[in-house]
C-alpha cells in the first residue's frame, strides 16, 4: 500500500501508528495522521503553523480530546480508520494532480484539509489553514522548480539556512553585547523606506551573531508585530556568487524554500554583492546585508556598493569586558563539542590578550577562535577509549542506523525488535564503563597555558583565511 510513499509520509505513518498506540486506541485517527507530520516534518510544519506554541497546543487539545485507554503493544497492527483512509486516498489523488510521482508529507496534509468533517481537520482549520492556499502553494513551488538553472536546482536545505526555525528548535545562542546593534537592526526593517540592514563590521565581530539574534526575538515574540511572521534566511556564501539576478526566478526560489511569500521573507546575505543585492531590492525581498570595510568614508563606501535601499549598521569590537562576557555564555556549547573543561583563567585570556594574535578579525570572533583551537588541541591528547568501548560504540551505531532504515520502510515488526536490541546495547555499555571505571569520566581542562601554546603555533605558522 506504501510503495509510493517517500520515505517522510512512511515515518508519519510509523509515528501515527505509534501516537495512536500510547492513547490506547484501536484505530489510527487522522489527529494521529498529523501528530505524525508535526513529529517528522519540520520545514512543512513550519510553512503552516509558524510558532511553537501552535504545536503544542494542537497536541493539547487532542490530549484533550481523547479518551485515554491502556497504551496498546507496539507489535500491534493499528488498523486505519475510515476517515484516515479516505485521507490517504486524497493524499494519493493530490499528488496525481500536482504531476507528483510519489505521495509526501504535504500531499497527506492536503489530503487531511480534504476530510473536512474529521478532527484533524478542523484543527487546522483553527490555525488559518485553508485547502486552497496550501495547494496554489505546493503548485507554485512545482512550477518554481521546473523553472530552475543549474545552480538554482540546489535543494532548499542547501541553498538557505531557516534561522527563525533553528530558533524555535533550540539552536542557536543567546546573543551577548550587541543588544544596541539589535535594536538598529529591528527600527530599520520596520521603516517605510530604506528598511534594509547593512551591517558594517570586521571579520569575527559579530555580524552574523546579530541576525541570529534577530531570529531569536522572532521566535520569542519579542518583535513588532510588522516583524512577528517573519522567516529569517541565511543564503549560504558558498552559492552567493552563482545565485540568480532575474528578479522573477530569484523570487521564485527565494518563496519557494520558505514556503511564504515575499512579504514574509528577511534574507541575510553576507559579503552582499551589489548585483544581487539590486534583483533583491527589485523583487520587493528585504535583505540583511553584511560587508567588510575599505577604508576611510567606510559606511558611504559600503552603501554605494549595494544600492541606496540599505541603511548602515556599524558592527565594531566587543571591548574585552563584554568579549568576557560572551565567552560565558558560549561556555557550555564549546565545552559540549570538545568534552573538555575550560578554565576561568582560560577564558579571561582569552578576552584580555588574544586582540593582537588575529590580524583582520575583531572581538568576539578571534577569542571564541582561540577557545576553539585550544579545546580541540586537549581533545585530541585525550586517551582514546579502550577497544571493547569503542566496539560497543560502533555496535550501537549498526543497531540504531538498522532502526533508521525499518522506519523508513515501514517494517514495524523490524523497528521494534532493534529498538530493544539498541536498548540493550546501551545497558551494556553502562556496564562495561563501570567495569572499566570509564563511568564517570572527568573532562581533561583547558588553560591558560594551552592557549598560549595555540598562540605560539600561530606565530611560527602564521594564521590566515
Amino acid at each position: 500500500m506504501f510503495e509510493r510513499y517517500t520515505e517522510k509520509a512512511r515515518r508519519v505513518i510509523f509515528f501515527a501508528r505509534y501516537e495512536a498506540s500510547q492513547f490506547g486506541s484501536p484505530y489510527i485517527e487522522t489527529e494521529h495522521l498529523l501528530l505524525g507530520i508535526l513529529r517528522e516534518d519540520k520545514a512543512l510544519t513550519n510553512r503552516f503553523l509558524r510558532s511553537h506554541s501552535s504545536v503544542e497546543s494542537i497536541r493539547k487539545r487532542i490530549e484533550a480530546h481523547t479518551t485515554f485507554r491502556e497504551p496498546v503493544s507496539t507489535s500491534v497492527d493499528l488498523p486505519l480508520s475510515n476517515e484516515s483512509k479516505r485521507v490517504l486516498a486524497y493524499a494519493a489523488e493530490e499528488a496525481q494532480g500536482l504531476g507528483h510521482k510519489h505521495i509526501g508529507t504535504e500531499h497527506v496534509l492536503l489530503g487531511l484539509l480534504r476530510e473536512e468533517k474529521c478532527f484533524a481537520a478542523e484543527l487546522l482549520t483553527e490555525r488559518g489553514v485553508k485547502l486552497p492556499a496550501l495547494r496554489d502553494e505546493l503548485a507554485q513551488i512545482v512550477q518554481a522548480a521546473e523553472m530552475r538553472s543549474p545552480v538554482e536546482s540546489t535543494s532548499p536545505t542547501e541553498a538557505f539556512k531557516d534561522l527563525t526555525q533553528a530558533a524555535i528548535e533550540g539552536q542557536l545562542e543567546p546573543i551577548v553585547g550587541r543588544e544596541l546593534e539589535l535594536d538598529s537592526v529591528v527600527e530599520i526593517l520596520c521603516c517605510r523606506q530604506k528598511k534594509n540592514p547593512l551591517l558594517i563590521g570586521e571579520r569575527g565581530t559579530g555580524k552574523t551573531a546579530i541576525v541570529e539574534g534577530l531570529a531569536l526575538r522572532i521566535a520569542q515574540g519579542k518583535v513588532p508585530s510588522c516583524l512577528a511572521d517573519k522567516r529569517v534566511l541565511a543564503l549560504k556564501p558558498e552559492l552567493v556568487a552563482g545565485w540568480p539576478r532575474d528578479r522573477q526566478r530569484f523570487e521564485a526560489l527565494t518563496t519557494g524554500s520558505a514556503g511564504v511569500g515575499a512579504s514574509e521573507i528577511i534574507l541575510f546575505i553576507d559579503e552582499l554583492p551589489s548585483l544581487l543585492a539590486s534583483s533583491i531590492l527589485y523583487a520587493g525581498i528585504q535583505c540583511i546585508g553584511a560587508v567588510h570595510p575599505r577604508g576611510d568614508g567606510e559606511s558611504a563606501q559600503a552603501i554605494a556598493r549595494v544600492g541606496d535601499g540599505f541603511r548602515a549598521v556599524h558592527v565594531r569590537s566587543l571591548d574585552e569586558a563584554s568579549t568576557l562576557s560572551v565567552l560565558t555564555a558560549l561556555k557550555n556549547s564549546l565545552e559540549n563539542f570538545h568534552g573538555v573543561a575550560y578554565s576561568e583563567e582560560a577564558l579571561e585570556f582569552a578576552a584580555h590578550s588574544s586582540a593582537g594574535y588575529l590580524p583582520g578579525s575583531g572581538l568576539p570572533g578571534k577569542a571564541i577562535e582561540l577557545l576553539d583551537a585550544a579545546g580541540s588541541l586537549v581533545k585530541l591528547r585525550q586517551a582514546a577509549p579502550p577497544g571493547e568501548i569503542a566496539e560497543a560504540k560502533k555496535l550501537i551505531k549498526s543497531i540504531v542506523d538498522r532502526l533508521e532504515k525499518a522506519i523508513a520502510n515501514h517494517e514495524f515488526e523490524k523497528a521494534r525488535f532493534y529498538s530493544e536490541e539498541e536498548r540493550k546495547a546501551r545497558v551494556d555499555l553502562d556496564d562495561l564503563r563501570k567495569k572499566l571505571h570509564r563511568d564517570d569520566p572527568s573532562p581533561a581542562v583547558v588553560g591558560r597555558d594551552h592557549l598560549k601554546e595555540v598562540v605560539s603555533r600561530w606565530a611560527a605558522y602564521p594564521y590566515s583565511l
